[in-house]
């Protein structure tokens, strides 16, 4: 490592003036930067830590919606009562995220800033059509994220909450590396109220991304064969040396069938 200041504010209003210097980079879990900085990928002046604002951790309903604050780690959304009563895959996905240590660490708001590929949150997001809230704005989920590690905040903005409609039905299957535990290919599934769905795709391509020809074979019959029933093309999949695009093609109609029967239960 090497040397940098280190800010600890108590306050959103403290923790925005700071990130005013264009040197200085907000750190939530840490589980990402902290290893970026580690191998010099990132070389902020200052960091901006988060963890000690109250008003940006805890859950709670608001009407139809379930909101959780930013600095909330994961493993408190896993183990919320009120995320597994209105949104039980919401809670699933959380406990499923890397390791103990990670998920004590690891923040959602976090995760969504730093919009991984292969992250499970985005997923999230985009199924249940999230909000973002941040100091300055609330932004959709649709236009939230924009590319490989990027999203639509502005330097030195910051997420302060997450809000998502509570679904009718949802759930959440990934096929896990298992050596990272990230998704290898994560689909989300929600269908709301009025029938609409909404299936979202991690670990494909540069972010997560929705997947409209699944939604709409899933309004016209939502079944887990109506899913598995859909032919994905490969084309602008992601291709490594974990899968080839055309295994990860086959996989999303797969995991979104598993998904629905998950659902349904």
């Amino acid at each position: 490592m090497y040397a940098f200041e280190l800010h600890q504010p108590k306050s959103v209003s403290e923790a925005v003036a700071l990130l005013a210097d264009p040197e200085s980079r907000p750190l939530a879990g840490g589980q990402s930067l902290i290893a970026a900085m580690k191998l010099r990928l990132a070389a902020p002046a200052a960091l901006v830590d988060l963890g000690g604002i109250a008003e940006l951790r805890g859950v709670r309903r608001e009407g139809d919606a379930l909101v959780i604050g930013a600095g909330t780690c994961h493993a408190e959304i896993a183990g919320s009562g009120d995320v597994k009563q209105s949104i039980p895959a919401l809670a699933y996905l959380a406990g499923e995220i890397g390791d103990v240590q990670v998920r004590n660490l690891g923040t959602i708001g976090g995760s969504l800033a730093n919009n991984d590929p292969a992250a499970c949150y985005p997923a999230a997001a985009l199924g249940l059509n999230a909000t973002i809230r941040t100091d300055r704005r609330s932004i959709e989920a649709d236009a939230f994220f924009t590319g490989m590690y990027e999203t639509a905040l502005q330097p030195g903005e910051i997420i302060t909450a997450v809000q998502f409609p509570i679904p009718e039905k949802a759930a959440y299957i990934k096929f896990v590396n298992p050596a990272s535990r990230f998704a290898l290919v994560g689909v989300f599934v929600a269908r709301g109220a009025d029938g609409r769905v909404r299936v979202a795709v991690t670990g494909c391509a540069g972010c997560a991304f929705r997947a409209t020809d699944l939604e709409k074979a899933l309004e016209a019959n939502f079944t887990a064969d109506a899913a598995k029933a859909v032919s994905i093309a490969p084309d602008g999949l992601s291709s490594d040396l974990h899968a080839s695009a055309a295994y990860r093609a086959h996989l999303i109609p797969v995991l979104a069938g598993r998904a629905v029967a998950e659902a349904l239960k």
